[in-house]
This record gives structure tokens, C-alpha cells and sequence, in this order.
């Protein structure tokens, strides 16, 4: 199947798939969807092979009427020659290039010393880089696991003059991607559609959830930010996720317009903290856990399936 018989399969069925699955009833404005791309990991590639990543990203998105992302880069990946020009290409093309810390640990490893200081040593290696802002993302989306530990790093954030950059709609492509990238290296010659089907299915399942979600707590569909990252993976498909949302009704937005939501200013009660605003906003009041499950996404979701696949 070709790319366009593909957008055509993708266009003819959205309105059966939508049928009874939460949050894709179009009463009132159509869902919208941001891109955020977390980490920029380029570690093990050659420089040719960071540039083509990137351009086959960024050619996804300009290909969708210049629609512009947020980078979360985790600087560790990025501090050097090679990766200052690749980040400079995507704030200049007018991108956010966001704080992600510098080594990607876990808040919920380390005390609040240690992470502080890596957000600061992030943002020492990214202020310099054109567009960017101080939007913060937690590393495995992982807030605090206490709420001392929680509450100290809101305050510093919000002292260094930080909104956060929370993700509505979490994912594992990073799981899938693992899956891909070990199945080519036993086999190259292997084909990636199997991969795309599973990729897509999975990230329209994950949005109709948070979407049903959103309308439960907050009343409304939010402006959602997508969470992907910079990996073979989007590097292959990041058009098709494109064309999905836009081909079944959903809206791309840029994501410093998604970032504007009031959602994005919510500060949920809840230990541990993180995952998505929205799962934690549905796990702060109370009334959802029957539809909660923590970690909110994990490998051991799809597991199961991608071997009962052959994936």
C-alpha cells in the first residue's frame, strides 16, 4: 500500500473507528493536537545520520503547514558541535527548544539538589540556542515522588521563570521503537509497514483515551500536546501521525498555542507525581481510578500484543 491509498484507508475509516470510542464525539470544536519531541538523543549516530533524523522531522512538520513543535532536550545528548548546530536548525526553522535536564534521570531517583542542579546545567548548554524557552518537561514524565520533593521543584521552577511543558497524551513509542530498531538489526531487510500499522493504532487508541479523559474532568477536549521523541521510529512515520490526526478530524496546532490551555498552569495533588496533566488532574479528584492505571504507559502494555504480532 502505497502513501496515498494509505491517507485514503486512513480518511474512509474515521468515522467507524470513531464510533464508541471515548472522546472522539465531534460536538463543539474538533479535538487539537500539538507535537513535542522529548529528548534528541543522538548518541551512537554519525553526524549524517543525526542530520537526516532531524530534517525527516522537520520536514513532517513543515510538510503540515509549518506546524511548529516543542523540543524537550535532554542536553547531555546534545552538548557538543554536532548537536548545537542540529538544535540550531530547529529554533531558527521557529520550533521551542525546551529544558528536558541534562542527564535524564528520574526525579524520583534523586533528591532536589541534584535534579536542580541538572536543570540548571540544561539550561546553561541550551540558553545560548535560538528559540529557546523555558518550558521544563520531567524526564519519564516523573514529577516527585514525594510531595516535599514535588512542591520544591514547582517552586524552583516557577522561581527560574519556567512553565511547565506537561504532555496530555502519553505514548510508548519509545517501546516501539526498541521493537523496530532490534528486529532490523537481526533482519534489515524486514518491512517497517507492520511497525507503522501497530505505531498508529496505538497512538489513536492512547488519544481517544486521554481525549475521553479531558472531556470527564475538565468538561471540555484540551488542547493536547503529543508526546514522541526523536527516534528512528518518527523518523519513519512521523508523517503518517500527522496525516492520521488531520485525515480523522483532529486539529494540528503549533505547540506554543496548545501550551496557552489553562490545563498547562495546573499544579494536581497527587504522589507520585507526573504522568500526564490530564491522568494526574482524573487521579486528583478522586473519581476515575477505575479508569487509572500507574505507571499511566509502560512497555508491559504492549508487550503482549507486539509478540502475539510477531513485532
Amino acid at each position: 500500500m502505497n502513501r496515498r491509498q494509505f491517507l485514503k484507508t486512513l480518511a474512509a475509516g474515521a468515522i467507524s473507528t470513531a464510533v464508541g470510542r471515548p472522546g472522539l464525539s465531534f460536538d463543539g470544536p474538533k479535538p487539537q493536537i500539538a507535537i513535542t519531541v522529548d529528548d534528541f538523543n543522538i548518541s551512537g549516530l554519525s553526524e549524517a545520520e543525526a542530520a537526516r533524523r532531524s530534517r525527516a522531522l522537520l520536514f513532517a512538520l513543515r510538510s503540515h503547514s509549518s506546524l511548529k513543535a516543542a523540543a524537550f532536550v535532554c542536553a547531555k545528548y546534545t552538548d557538543s558541535a554536532v548537536g548545537r548546530n542540529l538544535l540550531r536548525e530547529w529554533g531558527e526553522s521557529g520550533h521551542i527548544v525546551a529544558n528536558h535536564t541534562y542527564a535524564h534521570r528520574s526525579y524520583h531517583d534523586c533528591d532536589f539538589t541534584e535534579f536542580s542542579g541538572d536543570v540548571l546545567r540544561a539550561e546553561r548548554v541550551l540558553e545560548a540556542i535560538p528559540g529557546f524557552r523555558r518550558y521544563f518537561r520531567f524526564p519519564q514524565l516523573k514529577e516527585g515522588d514525594t510531595a516535599e520533593k514535588r512542591d520544591a521543584m514547582r517552586a524552583f521552577l516557577k522561581q527560574r521563570g519556567y512553565r511547565m511543558g506537561y504532555v496530555t497524551v502519553d505514548a510508548s513509542d519509545w517501546y516501539i521503537d526498541r521493537r523496530l530498531r532490534e528486529r532490523l538489526a537481526r533482519n534489515p531487510g524486514q518491512s517497517r509497514a507492520a511497525y507503522r500499522d501497530y505505531y498508529l493504532d496505538h497512538l489513536w487508541d492512547r488519544a481517544a483515551y486521554y481525549d475521553g479523559l479531558s472531556r470527564k474532568v475538565l468538561g471540555r477536549s484540551a488542547s493536547h500536546t503529543l508526546l514522541v521523541h526523536y527516534n528512528l521510529l518518527n523518523e519513519l512515520f512521523l508523517g503518517d501521525v500527522l496525516d492520521m490526526f488531520a485525515a480523522r478530524g483532529w486539529k494540528l496546532v503549533d505547540a506554543g498555542a496548545a501550551f496557552e490551555d489553562a490545563v498547562f498552569s495546573a499544579a494536581p495533588d497527587v504522589v507520585p507525581a507526573g504522568e500526564s496533566i490530564v491522568w494526574s488532574l482524573a487521579k486528583a479528584s478522586g473519581r476515575f481510578d477505575d479508569a487509572l492505571r500507574y505507571p499511566a504507559e509502560d512497555s508491559r502494555y504492549e508487550e503482549p500484543e507486539m509478540d502475539r504480532l510477531g513485532l
